[in-house]
């Protein structure tokens, strides 16, 4: 085990990327100090760490920085070879595994930043036929018939198992699917139509770290109508 003061996560609480590092961190059994950051009004310590982006997740070991949540999730899982592994060992599974988490975070990537959007703007597209909806339920379409192709053995997902690399990725966001359509004041995404996708986020909230770290769901829509404006 690592000493306390040799780890130490830079993260804030409402940001799924940083919830993805945290649950691997745990898993993994690895101790940590956690360190909030306040994203309205950035700390020094964060911009030295991270002054090309100065946004979290960061995770400092042993002096080190080391920025942006898939290289963060590569590290731990290298560096700490000991605990439960997140990527798979075989290279041709880790390539497919790789592969969807790239097409994960680069769709979700492109939808995130359609829907930044100051009122009233976010308000009078927001509706059932506005495009980061029609997105968003293509990329939950593509990526459910993918992993049920790639992974069939995985499917009922996680089967008394720890997560793997992709149950952290797609939980850690698919799980606050409830809180942001409550915060939009719709229910555009739907994820109960994805039966496996739908199976991984009920057996995830089932897990207690993930009750632990992820948000709780009123505090969230909060965040979220604050942050765009929607109260």
């Amino acid at each position: 085990m690592e000493k306390e003061s040799e780890v130490v996560f830079l993260g804030s609480w409402f940001i799924s990327y940083c919830t993805r590092v945290r649950l691997a961190l745990e898993i993994k059994g690895i101790q940590y100090e956690y360190i909030e950051q306040d994203l309205t009004n950035k700390s020094q310590e964060l911009v030295n760490y991270n002054p090309v982006h100065k946004k979290v997740p960061v995770l400092v070991h042993k002096g080190k920085p080391i920025v942006e949540s898939i290289v963060i999730l590569g590290y731990v899982d290298d560096c700490w070879k000991y605990s439960h592994k997140l990527f798979p060992e075989e290279p041709y599974e880790r390539a497919k595994v790789r592969f969807w988490i790239n097409y994960y975070d680069q769709k979700s990537n492109g939808r995130q930043k359609t829907t930044v959007t100051p009122k009233p703007t976010f308000q009078k597209l927001w509706g059932p036929n506005y495009k980061a909806i029609e997105e968003s339920n293509e990329l939950l379409k593509v990526l459910e018939e993918g992993i049920a192709r790639d992974f069939p053995k995985r499917s009922p997902f996680l089967n008394g198992e720890n997560p793997g690399i992709l149950d952290i990725l797609i939980g850690s966001s698919a799980c606050n699917v409830e809180a942001f359509n409550e915060a939009i004041g719709g229910r555009d995404l739907i994820l109960e139509k994805y039966q496996c996708l739908y199976e991984l986020v009920i057996a995830l909230k089932n897990i207690p770290m993930m009750k632990q770290f992820l948000p709780i769901d009123h505090d969230l829509v909060a965040k979220i109508r604050k942050k765009f404006n929607l109260n």
